[in-house]
């Protein structure tokens, strides 16, 4: 990818942010924004686009290692700082260090709590209050990481904050390995860039949720079966690896773990004769139908019942929530209307009536917003190159995760998209190191269909309240 493309590519990106924010912001001047949201949502915006036009030209002829030290040193300074601002930020804001009650503080103090079992080795205990007051099986994997992490280390929760931007640092190694592999050098240096200064996976190390170590695990575990099928390499640890890191991410979602088996189905049917012969192919497969069949007889395949249950069933939710509350046109949350918008929602908030939260990240939401056009055309191009062989294991997990979480009552929930976004990186950075010339009109009328999108998103929040 030339530096003039990607200069012009994130001036766009500011562009189309700053007309939106205006427009919105003088059409429903009476609920804009506040001053430290806008502020908020400028950085956001400015520091990822700036950074990565920046940086990548600076990285992107220099060695693999030197390139891979760059990357994970400056993308851990980057969070470490966040890390300690962010706690001293929600403190000025909240008077605790959490960005609102609910989960984060529920896993801080029964993990507090339960470490103090841990230490005197009363697992009996542990595994007692774990069956009594947690349903399912994705509900205890973090709080039993934290419950270790503060058995060990006592109970300060920066412990477990500077855990998670070491992880989120290491995955952009992990990233660039993954996107170079599949399809060039060019493709996993801008990817892994783009990682290094994307706000929102900064801003989750300074939040007490599982989404850092769940995002972590799942692109690990990715990268991993990428480079057992690709190396060829079949060591019983280059094996077992990849089963134990699946394994792990059913402990904080069930439906990633899922998604990640079916990735891996996919990219052995798929993958050429060269890559996997056929006796491996039905071995391979076989293995995995194993795997899987022994994740379905057990806890987890109870709670995949649970989920379909409570999910799709359930896909209405928001609708029946909405019209409860008495906002108007609830019947547009329906996931049947949503669907189409997985890669793009949510959308960034920009008037007053948002969560605190998410008017904070709104320019990190904007970033994915306008970074979903590069991730769906990257589908094109693979097709258009004859790489969608290549392109399957990313793909599937993508599509599948994407899929189930728009089938489901989180489909407008920014925290149930936020696994999606390193592979959102990683797609995007292909389809701009592949742009041909003719590709940028569907570019230019993707951002004029995302202005108005951002705008009747906005515009619907008020009306919904009978506020416009």
């Amino acid at each position: 990818m030339g530096t003039r493309l990607l200069r012009y590519i994130s001036a766009f990106g500011i562009g189309v942010y700053l007309v939106a924010l205006i427009t919105i912001s003088l059409v429903f001047r009476d609920y804009a924004l506040q001053t430290l949201w806008i502020f908020w949502g400028l950085g956001e915006v400015l520091f990822f686009f700036v950074l990565t036009s920046v940086f990548y030209p600076r990285w992107k002829h220099d060695d693999p290692k030197q390139f891979w030290r760059k990357v994970f040193w400056v993308a851990l300074a980057i969070r470490v700082a966040y890390v300690i601002f962010s706690y001293y930020y929600y403190y000025s804001q909240m008077g605790y260090p959490f960005d609102k009650p609910g989960d984060a503080v529920g896993y801080y103090n029964r993990s507090v709590y339960l470490s103090r079992y841990l230490r005197k080795g009363d697992i009996g205990f542990i595994v007692d209050y774990l069956n009594r007051y947690f349903m399912g099986f994705s509900d205890r994997g973090y709080l039993i990481w934290l419950t270790v992490i503060h058995a060990i280390f006592g109970p300060n929760l920066l412990i477990d904050r500077f855990l998670k931007a070491l992880m989120s640092a290491y995955l952009c190694i992990v990233v660039y390995k993954l996107s170079s592999r599949t399809f060039g050098e060019r493709t996993g240096r801008l990817a892994a860039v783009m990682c290094v200064f994307m706000p929102i996976l900064i801003q989750i190390c300074g939040l007490h949720i599982k989404e850092m170590e769940m995002i972590f695990l799942s692109i690990l575990a990715l990268e991993r079966m990428d480079y057992l099928i690709r190396s060829k390499k079949y060591t019983v640890w280059n094996i077992l690896f990849p089963i134990l890191l699946t394994g792990l991410t059913f402990g904080f979602r069930t439906v990633v773990g899922m998604c990640l088996i079916f990735a891996f189905f996919v990219f052995i049917v798929l993958s050429p004769r060269d890559l996997v012969c056929k006796k491996g192919k039905i071995i391979t497969i076989s293995a995995t139908g194993v795997v899987l069949l022994v994740f379905l007889f057990t806890a987890i395949g109870n709670e995949m019942e649970v989920y379909y249950r409570l999910n799709f069933s359930g896909s209405d939710y928001l609708s029946k929530k909405y019209d409860s509350l008495g906002l108007e046109y609830a019947e547009l949350a329906k996931s049947k209307y949503l669907f189409p918008g997985g890669f793009v929602l949510p959308l960034a908030p920009m008037v007053e009536e948002a969560p605190m939260h998410n008017k904070m990240l709104h320019g990190s939401i904007y970033i994915k917003n306008f970074l979903a056009f590069f991730a769906m055309w990257s589908i094109v191009i693979a097709f258009r190159q004859k790489k969608w062989r290549d392109f399957s294991l990313i793909g599937a997990y993508e599509l599948a995760y994407i899929g189930i979480v728009m089938s489901s009552f989180t489909a407008n929930s920014e925290r149930y998209h936020e696994p999606a976004i390193p592979l959102i990186l990683v797609m995007a950075a292909y389809a701009m190191t592949h742009l041909r010339r003719k590709d940028m009109k569907y570019f230019y009328a993707y951002c004029g269909l995302l202005l108005v999108a951002l705008f009747a998103w906005n515009w619907l929040k008020l009306a919904a309240r009978g506020l416009v």
